[in-house]
């Protein structure tokens, strides 16, 4: 198994990709990923993005440039977190759901399956829609 993977974006400009040690999955070179975070091998983490210690990242997730994953997240399968977006420590992000880019889940909130929280939405304690805080 190769440990790096170079990709062309589509400026151009070539940004690679390492194996998380947890998992395998690909870190991109300036991005932040706790040694003890689980990064599942068919994972991808753009530059930028910061993932939490004690993290697990699922089977084809795709986390976007400068995308903030806190401490203790659960991110499922076939999720996309957004440019920009922020999930708070110990949230839970169920299968195929996508977080808009800029949009910021309080600590603790549950994103069932396949939901989708649009661009630049803040989901707080008090809001319960889309998503809501777990108990």
């Amino acid at each position: 198994m190769r440990t790096y993977e170079d990709l062309e974006q589509d400026d151009g400009t070539v940004v690679r990709y390492r194996r998380h040690e947890l998992g395998g999955g690909m870190v991109a070179t300036g991005a932040r990923v706790d040694e003890s975070a689980y990064v599942a091998a068919t994972a991808w983490i753009d530059p930028g993005a910061r993932v939490g210690r004690e993290t697990r990242i699922g089977d084809h997730a795709w986390i976007e440039s400068d995308a903030v994953v806190g401490t203790r997240v659960r991110i499922g399968s076939h999720v996309h977190v957004g440019r920009q977006a922020v999930i708070g420590d110990g949230a839970k992000v169920s299968t195929r759901a996508d977080i808009g880019e800029r949009s910021r889940l309080a600590s603790r909130t549950v994103v069932d399956q396949e939901e989708r929280i649009p661009e630049g939405v803040v989901v707080g304690s008090e809001l319960r829609s889309p998503a809501r805080s777990a108990a």
